[in-house]
């Protein structure tokens, strides 16, 4: 297949004519741009990684992948993994110049980096300003929701934990990807739900109680259970008799068993411990065959 070579300063990038072409009749400059930047790395990262080098946002980028894969220039992502956000695959990548850059001439930025040292008691090092930056630049967080997430991330672990412990940059990242999945990109969506949140976690020692694990916090895995709970609107008068009918079966709290039980409710609808024991008594046995219609089966 005829190919045309580009030629760098450092290296040769090797183009074939037939994505040349493509790109041409295209005439999408993100998406050649996007093309070389993949060729450049001989296709070993992720597009969406590319975006710190390019210095894009999210969206851009987003839409020059997309651009890439209706042309058959890169493969198409399995639905699950288009829909989902992670961090440990799309993270954009910085480079130090850009974050300095970044530092020297964007204002708001350095503000938001130096309030973030102020919360977390330490000096960010480039890798941490980078982390930040991806929040802003990638995900398109302004400053003030990621002091918001940092200040929450802070006061989760701090509750967790106790004094003394941080989040690390790579937590407040994740959660930050949270965010964005949720919609969570202004102040106002944010105070929204750091408002729940908060509802949420005065509600958990009430379900903790009724689970027979006493007054103590729940681990992070207990804790996903609650608040999908919380989410499916179930009162921990309900989870206590889902609690019953797990030990009954299985003599002792097995969260997924008792999480069965309750999606089982979910899914019918019955929330409320007088739905569910108006709704999930077993149904009635047939009565048995009158004496007079014996007959019928011999």
């Amino acid at each position: 297949m005829a190919s045309v070579l580009v030629h760098t300063a450092e290296e040769n990038v090797t183009m074939s004519a037939q994505a040349a072409r493509k790109l041409l009749e295209k005439g999408d400059g993100d998406a050649a741009l996007l093309y070389l930047a993949l060729l450049r790395h001989h296709g070993a990262v992720q597009p969406r990684s590319l975006a710190g080098e390019l210095r894009w946002e999210r969206s851009r980028i987003e839409s020059a992948e997309e651009s890439l894969r209706r042309l058959g220039l890169i493969a198409s992502a399995a639905p699950e993994k288009a829909a989902a956000l992670e961090p440990a695959d799309e993270r954009p990548v910085y480079e130090r110049s850009d974050i300095m850059e970044r530092l020297e001439n964007g204002g708001e930025f350095r503000g938001l980096v130096a309030e973030v040292e102020k919360k977390l008691g330490k000096k960010l090092t480039t890798p941490d300003v980078g982390t930040l930056l991806g929040l802003n630049d990638y995900l398109g967080l302004p400053a003030d929701v990621i002091f918001l997430l940092v200040c929450h991330c802070d006061e989760r672990i701090h509750r967790r934990y106790g004094p003394g412990r941080r989040p690390t940059l790579r937590q407040i990242e994740k959660e930050g990807y949270a965010w964005a999945r949720m919609g969570i990109d202004t102040q106002k969506a944010a105070v929204e739900y750091l408002k729940k949140y908060a509802e949420k976690q005065a509600g958990l020692p009430r379900y903790m109680q009724v689970l027979g694990l006493g007054d103590r916090l729940p681990v992070a895995s207990e804790e996903k259970y609650l608040t999908a709970w919380q989410d499916m609107g179930f009162p921990p008068e309900t989870v206590a008799l889902a609690y019953d009918k797990t030990v009954l079966k299985c003599h002792e709290l097995k969260w997924p068993y008792c999480n069965g039980i309750l999606k089982r409710w979910h899914e019918a609808g019955l929330h409320t411990p007088q739905e569910v024991q108006a709704g999930d008594r077993p149904a009635p046995k047939a009565p048995p065959a009158a004496a007079d219609d014996a007959w019928k089966y011999v």
